[in-house]
């Protein structure tokens, strides 16, 4: 087993324990902070409670006590500490706690911690600024207050007073629209740090937020953390749930990172994804735990025309050591990525009760920037994921979703706003009582996916009946209960010691593949 070091601050650090686990470590073990013992059996521990400037000694123990590995490290700086109940916040869960919160950030000098003690905090919105560690301390709730009204709103875009450019804001969907400001909100920062054992809770229900969910009411729904042009921000610790919508969405945001996070939405709840990247790049979502309503993690870049203008893939993401459960996909790709996705790795991780495994949405008229390529997954255990694998280059979202357009399957010529899909990666992979399909990828017949790779994949299907489902969304598409692998429009296919068992019907159906390296 490896010990390392992988993030650190004044006041906490982030540990990761390698002994070939993924989300948990195969065996338990005991980790000692200066003699201070702390249980660990999953991967990714952060630890809290450190003191500036000082040394640590962190040593790993076997659970019988046998001493394993050790690393040393030294904290960072603090200047000074607000904790925010000293400027006047109640944390009685019943006054709005807000101005007092943004007091203490406002004064908080560089390298400077704002503490949010042990409390209930009703806020309506906090806005971060540069050079900052925020701690939400372990027994703290900043909790949304339900009343729109008290919450402010951004337009979509405003244009620049040269009239030679815009600047964005809101934002819903992909496209420049009005939205609600979130819990936290980080506009054009940098150097930060959010962490600790609290909670941020959305406070959104069926009475307010998830009411309409897709319907305009004064602006869209918003996030609970919410980053825009923001940089070298990271995110630690903290449990997040009952979002309004999108739990976290970082937008145009570079070098960020996600440390072992809870984030927590009921699974009938709209739209309250995970983490959704949009137009970031350099991204880091390690050791999160996701439970929730919709996709756990969806890597966007813009509908259509944010990604034509900007042309600002998503790029260079790592999501690693993650638990997904419950939601419509672990790992989605689109539909809004008219910038595209380049060089997505999602590795050592576990999903669980989702509907797909990955999940690829998108469609003509995303344009020709809408490049996905280098996509890699590797040792991933699945369990009860109705669909591991999905390819939808039909995808009916928006307007215009179900025209001929968007959904027919014969050859149209290729031009700017035909998407393409590059090299996709599956290793190492095995998926238990699947119950839809093993695998079903559409590719458009006149821009092939250009290449898929499958290298030792193991998929079972659930004894007795499974209910009849659609794989993806789109036209055309049969009810499946336990169907091996649909394949569509591959240009190359690559597929190496693959067992497929409880399938009912054919295992493997291929149309429009150019060339097949097959070693089933």
């Amino acid at each position: 087993m490896t010990l390392t070091l992988l993030k650190k601050t004044a006041r906490c650090a982030v540990i990761e324990i390698d002994d070939g686990g993924d989300y948990y470590t195969k065996e338990s073990y005991m980790l000692l902070v200066n003699d201070r013992k702390i249980p660990a059996t999953k991967s990714i521990t952060v630890l809290t409670d450190l003191k500036p400037g000082t040394a640590y000694v962190i040593k790993a123990e076997s659970e019988n006590g046998d001493f394993l590995k050790s690393l040393e490290f030294e904290t960072d700086y603090e200047s000074v500490t607000l904790n925010v109940k000293e400027l006047g916040a109640f944390g009685d869960g019943i006054h709005d706690d807000s101005m007092f919160i943004e007091a203490a950030i406002m004064a908080c000098p560089k390298d400077g911690r704002v503490l949010i003690p042990k409390g209930e905090y009703c806020v309506s919105s906090i806005f971060l600024k540069s050079n900052l560690n925020l701690e939400i301390a372990k027994g703290a709730v900043l909790k949304f207050i339900k009343e729109r009204g008290v919450h402010p709103y951004y337009p979509g875009e405003i244009q620049t007073y040269d009239e030679k450019d815009e600047r964005y804001f809101g934002t819903w969907e992909g496209n420049p629209r009005p939205m609600y400001a979130g819990v936290i909100n980080g506009f054009e920062v940098e150097n930060v740090c959010i962490f600790g054992e609290g909670t941020i809770d959305g406070n959104a229900s069926f009475e307010d937020w998830w009411k309409n969910p897709k319907k305009l009411n004064t602006a869209y729904r918003p996030r609970c953390i919410f980053l825009k042009d923001c940089r070298n921000v990271s995110v630690m610790g903290i449990s997040v749930k009952d979002s309004p919508c999108w739990t976290v969405h970082p937008y145009w945001c570079e070098d960020i990172s996600f440390y072992a996070l809870s984030i927590r939405n009921p699974e009938n709840s709209p739209n309250t994804d995970g983490i959704n990247p949009e137009s970031c790049k350099n991204v880091i979502i390690c050791g999160v735990h996701f439970s929730l309503g919709d996709d756990c993690i969806a890597v966007k870049s813009g509908k259509i025309y944010l990604g034509k203008k900007y042309k600002k893939p998503s790029e260079s993401i790592l999501v690693t050591r993650c638990l997904m459960e419950n939601g419509h996909g672990a790992v989605t790709l689109g539909s809004e990525i008219a910038g595209g996705v380049k060089n997505l790795t999602v590795k050592n991780c576990i999903f669980k009760n989702t509907d797909r495994g990955l999940r690829i949405k998108t469609r003509r008229g995303r344009g020709s920037d809408s490049v996905l390529d280098g996509i890699v997954f590797s040792d991933i255990r699945m369990d009860c994921v109705k669909t591991p694998f999905t390819i939808n280059s039909f995808y009916f979202c928006d307007p215009d979703g179900k025209t001929s357009y968007v959904q027919t399957r014969e050859a149209l010529p290729v031009d700017e706003r035909t998407p393409v899909i590059g090299n996709l990666t599956f290793k190492n992979i095995a998926a238990e009582n699947c119950s839809v399909a093993a695998m079903y990828c559409e590719g458009l017949p006149e821009e092939k996916v250009e290449s898929i790779t499958l290298d030792h994949i193991r998929i079972s299907f659930k004894d007795g009946e499974c209910k009849p489902e659609v794989p993806i969304m789109s036209d055309g598409v049969e009810l499946c209960a336990k169907k091996g692998l649909t394949i569509r429009n591959v240009n190359n296919l690559v597929l190496k010691d693959i067992i497929v068992t409880g399938c009912e019907g054919e295992i493997l159906l291929m149309e429009g593949i150019n060339n097949l390296d097959s070693f089933l």
